[in-house]
């Protein structure tokens, strides 16, 4: 005689993973519009590069999910791809804070969708050949012969197609301080600063020449402003992370912002955006939307 025995399966009471949150964020109706708004048919393509940049980012994991998507929507609205390896645009972390940042190559093309400039490079200067600088008018000779592989300092020069030329020159020494006073994570072993100062330098450089001189969009000039937004000195940013940020690994402790292939900017502190506590990130996502919406009104 047989016996048939029915066995109960076990309820499955799988955790919520941030990567789920963060899937949830992106594929709400608010967020498929605002990328359909800014990119149009390429919108789906935009979306499955953001989802890529989270999932394989350990240390964007432990960032609130609304606000990573939201610096990622910046890169978005720019038009510029937010892959590490092509070197536009990042969203990267400091302390569990999630924050947009041009690249070198980002604001080279910035520059160029405004069909004003004949010629943009950026580079090192090396030992003996920086000779002089006119301080009337501004002129920056670097035409001296190379005595050494050791850099000095960095150029960026524009030239528009309507013959208006500018140079500037910083040295490694002014870069250095810039570099202390706007990134937060300017010291640590992760920073591109540490590992990469040539790029950062390059970058920096570049960026101030062609926002003081150069001819902007109003695309190139919200690029600017959003980054600048979140600059701010170190001593600031640790006053702002003492609040703690969202995590959803308790035991997790605050992440260093992930390291990034070459050209990035600097990496610094943002307002953190916080959750209510039983509210679900889809909500939150589409009430904000609504507040500003109302505020433009």
């Amino acid at each position: 005689m047989s016996t048939n025995t029915a066995v109960a399966e076990k309820p499955t009471n799988k955790a919520i993973t941030p990567v789920d949150k963060y899937k949830q964020v992106i594929s709400s109706d608010k967020m498929k519009e605002n990328l359909e708004r800014a990119l149009g048919n390429n919108k789906d393509s935009f979306a499955a590069s953001m989802i890529s940049l989270f999932s394989n980012d350990k240390n964007l994991q432990k960032c609130d999910p609304v606000a990573v998507a939201m610096e990622a929507f910046k890169a978005a609205t720019l038009k510029l791809p937010i892959d590490k390896s092509l070197g536009f645009a990042y969203v990267v972390p400091y302390k569990n804070v999630p924050t947009f940042i041009i690249g070198y190559k980002g604001l080279i093309q910035l520059a160029q969708r405004t069909g004003q400039y004949k010629y943009i490079n950026a580079d090192v200067v090396y030992e003996g050949e920086f000779k002089s600088f006119d301080k009337l008018s501004g002129a920056v000779d670097i035409t001296g012969t190379k005595t050494s592989d050791k850099v000095v300092g960095y150029f960026a020069y524009i030239e528009t197609i309507y013959g208006f030329k500018k140079t500037i020159y910083w040295t490694k020494e002014q870069c250095e301080a810039h570099g202390k006073k706007y990134s937060a994570a300017f010291s640590s072993s992760y920073s591109p600063w540490q590992k990469q100062f040539d790029y950062m330098a390059i970058k920096t450089v570049l960026r101030h020449l062609i926002s003081k001189y150069g001819i902007m969009t109003i695309e190139f000039a919200q690029a600017i402003e959003a980054e600048e937004a979140n600059n701010t000195t170190a001593d600031e940013a640790q006053n702002a992370n003492a609040g703690g940020t969202i995590s959803f690994d308790d035991e997790a402790e605050d992440a260093e912002y992930s390291e990034v292939n070459e050209e990035t900017g600097e990496v610094t502190e943002t307002e953190n955006i916080h959750v209510p506590e039983g509210e679900s990130i889809v909500d939150f996502m589409a009430g904000l939307d609504a507040e500003n919406a109302e505020d433009d009104k």
